[in-house]
């Protein structure tokens, strides 16, 4: 049976064999190598052939930062994860790390008290993003890989609704799609972008505030009672879901829970699709990027039965097509484009939608 190959890089001997026991229960997966730096590490990847590379942030002599651009420039595919604290600290660096090419990340554990609590929390948290970044292993992973599906866009009877928010929902690889999606949509997009990032709490913060400084619209982590309107982005904040509900008056607010996860994830899309959907009624324009499981599919469901309009990141350009692709494979996709098409349309659905509407009100 194939196996995914990994390369584990940690400077620490405990974490270095915590990631290897925890690895080694799965029949799938093989620790091919380890490394205490990031020299040892790229001298050793044409060696050991890894499948994963997975990599400490802070590390002596080359850290995981300084290694990133020279691993990226000899094996610019290769699937990096990085391990990172659950710290202020340690998510900047995650992010940062994210934006020099690092494809996804898991937070070390911290505080368990017990060996078999932090096994089991590697297992949960690495295992399903390995197996997600490789899809050649497993048994039911021996036939030719398909090629990409192809989407055709769906016809609708009638002109398209008025789009009145924009709501996104994206994971695996999300950062770096929302790095170039977000800053790429104009100041006067005229409608509210609500985001549900699959992070947890201080890195949802940390990437508004990245998003933020780049972009023409207003990029920030929602808090209970934020009023939604034009001209700003909101991200669910980790560790809660969000919802966006009319308040007493006309104007739309962000509501969170800490009810239980959906898709084990919180904040989750689907949660967020809903509540959309019961506010904006037929006005939203969902956007499902890059992502793991199949998160944000009920949701486009309830979306696709008021009328609303789906757009999902298409497969080459995506780092996992399971959000989006589960979207799509049930015919719920209005169209699925490259990362770097999607905010040229989104601007122009929202601008051609409210054109439309001007018109028929005169």
């Amino acid at each position: 049976m194939p196996t995914a190959r990994v390369l584990v890089v940690d400077d620490s001997v405990v974490i270095r064999r915590l990631i290897t026991q925890a690895l080694e229960a799965e029949t799938d997966i093989e620790v091919v190598g380890t490394a205490s730096n990031g020299r040892l590490a790229l001298a050793k990847l044409d060696t050991l052939r890894p499948d994963v590379v997975t990599l400490d942030i802070e590390m002596p002599e080359m850290d995981g930062l300084a290694t990133l651009p020279k691993l990226r420039a000899t094996h610019p595919r290769l699937p990096v994860i990085m391990f990172s604290t659950l710290t202020e600290r340690g998510a900047a660096a995650t992010l940062e790390a994210l934006s020099l090419g690092a494809t996804d990340y898991v937070t070390k554990p911290s505080n368990t008290g017990s060996l078999e609590i932090a096994l089991s929390r590697i297992r949960d948290d690495l295992v399903p993003k390995i197996r997600a970044l490789v899809p050649h292993i497993g048994p039911a992973r021996t036939t030719p890989r398909l090629p990409p599906v192809v989407v055709e866009p769906r016809t609708h009877a009638g002109p398209a609704p008025r789009v009145q928010a924009v709501v996104i929902g994206v994971s695996t690889g999300g950062p770096s799609a929302l790095a170039e999606l977000i800053p790429h949509l104009p100041g006067d997009l005229g409608v509210p972008v609500l985001v549900c990032q699959h992070m947890p709490p201080v890195f949802t913060r940390l990437l508004a505030e990245r998003l933020d400084a780049k972009s023409a619209l207003r990029v920030t982590e929602a808090a209970d009672g934020d009023q939604v309107g034009a001209g700003g982005v909101w991200i669910a904040p980790g560790g809660l879901h969000m919802l966006v509900r009319r308040s007493a008056g006309s104007n739309a607010v962000i509501a969170t829970n800490s009810e239980p996860p959906e898709s084990s994830c919180r904040p989750a899309v689907d949660p967020l699709l809903r509540s959309a959907v019961a506010t904006y009624g037929n006005g939203v324009l969902a956007v499902i990027l890059t992502g793991m499981g199949q998160d944000g599919l009920r949701g486009c469901e309830a979306v696709s039965e008021a009328g609303g309009r789906i757009l999902v990141q298409d497969e080459p350009s995506s780092v996992v097509w399971g959000m989006p692709g589960y979207v799509a494979k049930a015919g719920l996709a209005d169209r699925a484009l490259p990362l770097d098409n999607l905010a040229v349309e989104i601007t122009r659905r929202v601008a051609g939608s409210s054109l439309a509407a001007a018109r028929s009100e005169r």
